[in-house]
């Protein structure tokens, strides 16, 4: 990418959505006459609209170059700043209770940002747009090597990023056997001076360096001349998925799949909110629903209040799972599995089942961190070895923490 007209939009990116929130609130301000209330207090909601944005624009990384390349992603990522940034406001309302902010005022402001950020989105992408056609913007790329790697990279250019601007390939001609959709403008020998003829910007070589010794005199030639030079492996003869690269000091580790709960920060965020939110439902709500279904679930059918069961937890490691008996007291709850009509559910059983109120006592196993708020179901051990050695990557799920909701119960299927 063109670095100065880059930075210009980052700019304009930047620059139009402030410019619009504090037009939009000195506008309000001056329209409604409000300038005989507590003129501090307006000022600090002044203060704390501008810094409610920078927080939430920085923590959802909206203006990074990723998001800026991507009208869809731009789009996404602003709508979900803007739902921080309206929450965060609010919040912040709602604890100072600042009687002489007029509650138009802050609609209308609250309001109009939503709409003049869409509005900043379409003139953002039309600007690029002309700067686009205008070349100010499109980086010139050429590709080493002609394969199903450089179809793969070649599609993605010409799909995801608008900004790429594919000026041909590098192939020895005996490797060619087919015709290309780009044109072939030398041997890898002569891919330096393609690149300073064709201007280009950007290298992508699909070729391992053991394919061609030159790539290491091609790489630092090219670096010479402000040319970047990007290596895209070909990783399908041992994975054929998509990977994640860590570090170990300086040594590149591939890795088959991140885990965001890799990074200690998160896992303390997580582990948090896991024990503020039961601590609440334990106090608040089991403290009255255990002694009244405990009353409930004995009169219908005398024996424990808890049914206890071994689950596969985190790391395949057993952990009892606790619920409400719905049951009857049986020899084959840990064997067999209830049905739709099972004879074995009592009445009672059958509507804290169908509310999932026999889930309720799993904040404890939270609380107690068996468990976590969010994360697959746990499973009965025998359906685990069972389901393991069906399916390749059931394990996976066994990486985390179970939880008392997943991705099943999101999208309903219990």
């Amino acid at each position: 990418m063109n670095n100065r007209f880059s930075r210009l939009l980052h700019f304009y990116g930047v620059g139009v959505d402030y410019l619009s929130l504090n037009a939009i609130y000195l506008t309000s301000w001056y329209w409604l006459q409000d300038k005989g209330g507590d003129e501090p207090t307006y000022a600090y909601f002044w203060i704390g609209l501008n810094l409610a944005w920078f927080l939430t624009s920085k923590y959802c990384y909206l203006y990074t170059e990723t998001y800026l390349a991507s009208f869809e992603l731009f789009y996404r990522r602003t709508f979900r700043t803007y739902l921080y940034w309206l929450a965060l406001v609010l919040t912040f309302l709602f604890f100072t209770r600042h009687q002489e902010l007029s509650q138009l005022l802050v609609i209308g402001v609250l309001f109009s940002q939503g709409i003049m950020l869409l509005l900043n989105r379409l003139l953002f992408f039309a600007l690029r747009r002309y700067m686009r056609e205008k070349a100010m913007l499109t980086r010139k790329v050429l590709i080493l090597g002609y394969n199903d790697t450089a179809k793969k990279l070649t599609t993605y250019l010409e799909e995801e990023d608008s900004l790429a601007s594919i000026v041909g390939y590098c192939e020895e001609p005996g490797n060619i056997q087919e015709l290309t959709k780009y044109p072939v403008l030398a041997g890898l020998d002569d891919a330096l001076n393609v690149s300073f003829q064709h201007s280009v910007h950007e290298i992508y070589t699909t070729l391992a360096p053991e394919q061609n010794q030159s790539i290491y005199r091609l790489m630092k030639e090219a670096e010479r001349a402000c040319i970047r030079v990007h290596f895209i492996p070909d990783l399908r003869l041992f994975m054929n998925r998509s990977y994640h690269v860590q570090f170990l000091g300086d040594m590149p580790v591939l890795a088959i799949r991140k885990e965001p709960l890799e990074d200690s920060i998160n896992q303390l965020k997580k582990r948090v909110l896991d024990i503020v939110i039961s601590f609440l439902v334990i106090v608040f709500v089991l403290s009255w629903l255990v002694p009244l279904l405990s009353l409930l679930i004995y009169i219908e059918s005398p024996g424990p209040v808890f049914f206890k069961q071994l689950r596969s937890g985190r790391n395949n490691t057993p952990f009892w799972c606790l619920k409400f008996r719905s049951m009857k007291m049986n020899k084959d709850a840990n064997a067999k599995q209830a049905t739709r009509n099972d004879s074995r559910i009592t009445k009672i059983g059958r509507i804290i089942r169908k509310t999932s109120l026999d889930e309720f006592p799993q904040f404890i196993n939270v609380l107690r961190g068996d468990m976590s708020l969010v994360g697959p179901r746990p499973h009965m051990l025998r359906h685990t070895d069972d389901y393991s050695s069906q399916l390749d990557d059931f394990m996976v799920r066994h990486f985390v923490k179970p939880g008392i909701t997943g991705w099943a119960q999101v999208n309903g299927f219990r």
